[in-house]
């Protein structure tokens, strides 16, 4: 695959990075150095942020100074440009070596297409299951872990880890756990966080105010799902297990709600779109459990029980009186 030049820019930022780093943990150390290294770091914010990423790694990587600080007598001279070379290919070779460097250099980034889902194992052992049109990045650190839900939905299985607490950021908040199991939904209008198992904390990213009850941490327990509107508005509720679940099976469960809700929900994996030719079935109530890829044979089910017809157009089924 053909590398692209912000890639490319990437590499040399740390690689020049790494060259200092070495520089400055060696006999090379002088004070005319580390006032270069200086003026070098305030240049562009690039480069703090790359020194950041290769301080890091350097820490993790046991010997890393030893191996590239050998006595003086020991080396032969070589040219200022030889020796960033050598002090970057040196540090990156250690870095590619190491278990789970990788993610210092770029976090990596999860997607799903509309009607898909995907499980991955993350490096800690910890599962994410993405539901349809699902976006996140995974950033791992040394202090913590830590995930950003772009957008859609997910299921977080966390390894457990004390000293290295799991945070899943989304829109204006974050979920905070050490261990447990839960459903984060994020959609334009509204956040939705579902504990299945263990305990986590659902704060705002800004920090809570003790004058807006509605920014104020809360501690779910085991089966409370907090739905907070992006407008403001918090509702905390006790939704059925085995339907707010009924994703990772393929499956969508309705219990009372209203049609045009359930169209919704269906819409977001895809398929034949479904839509009504009378807006005033829009309230008609549906139950029951239905097949997340089978749009049509929810139409028929609908039109059934309420004495419908549904109208096959070439893009989507119409139902109506």
């Amino acid at each position: 695959m053909m590398r692209t030049q912000p890639e490319i820019f990437d590499d040399l930022v740390l690689a020049e990075a790494a060259a200092w780093l070495a520089r400055l943990q060696g006999e090379q150390r002088t004070d005319a150095a580390v006032a270069a290294f200086k003026i070098w770091l305030a240049d562009d914010v690039s480069h703090a942020r790359a020194f950041a990423r290769v301080t890091e790694t350097w820490d993790i990587v046991p010997g890393a100074a030893r191996l590239l600080a050998k006595p003086a007598t020991q080396r032969v001279r070589r040219s200022r440009h030889s020796f960033w070379m050598m002090a970057a290919a040196s540090v990156v070779c250690l870095l590619m070596a190491s278990a789970g460097a990788w993610y210092f250099w770029k976090d990596p980034t999860y997607r799903t297409a509309i009607g898909e889902q995907r499980t991955i194992t993350l490096q800690d052992g910890s599962n994410i299951t993405l539901n349809t049109d699902t976006e996140l990045t995974v950033s791992y650190r040394q202090a913590e872990r830590r995930i950003h839900l772009v957008h859609g939905e997910a299921v977080f299985e966390v390894a457990k880890n004390a000293q290295r607490p799991f945070i899943v950021l989304a829109g204006n908040e974050q979920v905070r756990a050490l261990g447990t199991l839960f459903d984060v939904r994020s959609d334009p209008s509204r956040l939705a966080v579902f504990l299945v198992k263990g305990s986590v904390e659902v704060s705002s990213r800004q920090g809570a105010s003790s004058s807006d009850p509605q920014a104020q941490a809360m501690i779910l327990s085991p089966g409370q799902r907090v739905t907070l509107g992006t407008h403001g508005g918090k509702l905390v509720d006790r939704p059925d297990l085995a339907a707010a679940m009924a994703w990772r099976q393929g499956q969508v469960m309705f219990d009372n709600v209203a049609l045009s809700e359930a169209i919704a929900e269906l819409d977001r994996y895809g398929g034949t779109r479904i839509e009504l030719g009378d807006p005033a079935l829009a309230s008609l109530r549906v139950s029951g459990v239905f097949n997340i890829r089978n749009p049509s044979e929810f139409s028929s089910t609908i039109a059934q029980l309420h004495g419908l017809k549904v109208v096959q157009s070439y893009d989507k089924m119409i139902i109506e009186r």
